[in-house]
């Protein structure tokens, strides 16, 4: 007779659609807390194949004791993630439960920390993906959002550390609006497939290459001087396929994954449709971490600017956040790769990836505008006393952003190293991630030098 862990619970349906199938073997199925009579615990382990990449899994399972989490589970999750890490593969955790098991007091409360310690410890060497399918509040909305990309369902998942911080259908747009979901997925299958297509993405280990499989024309045109934000990220990328993340955060400021020419990349990238593409400090917070969460795996950035400066109006100071941003970029030792493709006023131009803050490589399209100031502003500023009757405001302001404010300038000063026609910008992108691809982070060693004859 099958145990009770063969049988379909939601929990094991949860696993069989994360993996390929046929692929999926659970791991300490006989596991469980000793003198209880239910012949099962309620966090089911296992790895298996996602997209032929092999990855981990661990899940609440709902249908069993609600899901909630006591020693053994945390017991279970220790294992899979000292497995995980030995052999290099990603771990998948499936948050749906009623909370601990409260009359183990202190353990129940040590379970908690214990996992958090994996997730820590895990950090950086392996990716790490939360599913949301049901309940995640209190601590383990804490381990949830220590994970790298958070998926959420609507009106489904609800995660936040009180619970009823959100209601009804409120709940993932709550999660959606403050950051803790990265991606708000229509339903439970959607949200599977979210997962399993960041799987196939994403490296295996920080010691991988995340490459994919080229279907897409590297040289193919693009009319990117016609395109801003996440509309030019889709039209640079393969197949037009793109993995948004924090869309409602920020979303004057777009972070995505996607492949270009068979390589998989960060992309940041402004949206000048979106209050002029302002850089605010919720878009400078964005843009940080999605630089982080690249360098640690060694994944190429590429940023794209089109913004008019940094928001003015912010009712904090954006200082600090502003300097996490620079921070990011300066130590970030990732193939980093920026363009300027509408205008580039001001701090936007040396915050989001200049050359001055590291980039391998700095590209402009030919109608840009790089400058310190708007042309209208720094007209007014500076030169107003050129404006006459013969030669108008309008006259002097062309005339600054032909001779100082154009990518020829910024060129000219070694600041910009091309300037590309926009039909061409995703062949130049794919031959740069092709040139950067072997980029060391340090001076290869070597044995000796060659002498001469």
């Amino acid at each position: 007779m099958l145990s009770f862990e063969k049988q379909e619970t939601k929990g094991r349906a949860e696993m069989l659609a994360l993996f390929d199938a046929g692929t999926f073997v659970e791991t300490g199925a006989f596991v469980r807390r000793k003198g209880e009579d239910q012949p099962y615990d309620a966090v089911l382990t296992g790895y298996g194949s996602v997209n032929g990449k092999l990855a981990f899994a661990f899940v609440q399972d709902s249908d069993r004791k609600a899901g909630a989490l006591d020693e053994v589970g945390a017991d279970k999750i220790e294992k899979l993630y000292e497995q995980a890490i030995r052999v290099g593969a990603p771990v998948i955790g499936v948050f749906d439960s009623a909370g601990a098991v409260v009359y183990d007091g202190a353990p129940a409360l040590t379970a908690y920390g214990r996992v958090m310690k994996c997730v820590s410890s895990a950090s950086g060497i392996i990716p790490q993906i939360a599913l949301i399918q049901g309940v995640c509040t209190g601590m383990a909305s804490v381990i949830a959002t220590m994970f790298d990309v958070t998926v959420t369902v609507k009106s489904v998942s609800e995660i936040a550390f009180h619970s009823g911080s959100a209601k009804g259908e409120d709940k993932t747009s709550y999660a959606e609006g403050c950051g803790l979901s990265a991606i708000n997925c229509e339903n439970d299958a959607t949200a599977v497939l979210a997962v399993r297509d960041l799987i196939m993405l994403l490296p295996r280990n920080n010691r991988d290459v995340a490459d994919v499989e080229p279907t897409d024309d590297p040289a193919r045109p693009v009319p990117a001087d016609e395109l801003t934000g996440l509309a030019l990220v889709k039209a640079l990328a393969d197949n037009g396929k793109v993995i948004d993340l924090y869309e409602a955060f920020a979303p004057e400021l777009t972070t995505a994954l996607c492949a270009i020419g068979g390589r998989t990349c960060g992309v940041i990238a402004t949206d000048a449709s979106v209050e002029d593409g302002k850089l605010t400090p919720k878009g400078a917070r964005k843009a940080a971490r999605m630089v982080s969460f690249c360098d640690a795996f060694s994944i190429p950035v590429v940023t794209l600017v089109d913004s008019v400066g940094v928001d003015n109006g912010s009712p904090r100071e954006p200082a600090p956040v502003f300097g996490k941003l620079a921070k990011a970029y300066a130590t970030a030792t990732t193939a980093k790769i920026s363009v300027v493709v509408g205008n580039a006023y001001g701090a936007a131009f040396t915050l989001l990836g200049s050359r001055a803050l590291g980039a391998d490589l700095a590209l402009a399209l030919p109608e840009t505008v790089i400058s310190v100031l708007a042309p209208e502003v720094a007209v007014a500023f500076l030169m107003n006393h050129q404006i006459t009757e013969d030669k108008p405001r309008e006259a002097v302001e062309a005339e600054w952003m032909e001779t100082i404010a154009s990518p020829v300038a910024a060129a000219e000063s070694g600041d910009i190293d091309d300037i590309v026609p926009a039909a061409e910008l995703r062949a130049r992108l794919s031959s740069a991630l092709y040139m950067l691809a072997e980029k060391a982070d340090t001076t290869p060693d070597r044995k000796h030098g060659v002498p001469t004859l």
